[in-house]
């Protein structure tokens, strides 16, 4: 499957054109491994964005899982926000990330 565009970040440049196949290509072309685990964290960042118009910060992202901050830092190994956003055909996370 060849990538659709995207910006200098990774961020898809047409957010409307996402789907999990993509999603889940752009993660191989970045070397990610999409595991399980992952995939429903970036599918409920989805759902979150789907219900309040927004991309949610990580704290409130965490609250929203039931899970540790820190479990999402260190299953992503970088701020958890970009990654979950990036692969899930979402706009860029203001502010910390």
């Amino acid at each position: 499957m060849s990538l659709p565009e995207r910006d200098g970040d990774g961020y898809l440049v047409d957010m409307s054109i996402w789907t999990p196949d993509i999603a889940k290509a752009m993660a191989a072309a970045d070397g990610i491994d999409m595991t399980d685990e992952k995939w429903t964290q970036i599918l409920k960042a989805r759902e979150y964005f789907d219900e309040y118009g927004t991309v949610p910060p990580i704290r409130k992202f965490a609250k929203y899982l039931e899970k540790d901050q820190k479990e999402l830092f260190s299953m992503w190994m970088t701020g958890p926000m970009k990654p979950i956003t990036k692969y899930g055909g979402l706009p860029k996370p203001t502010g910390c990330v």
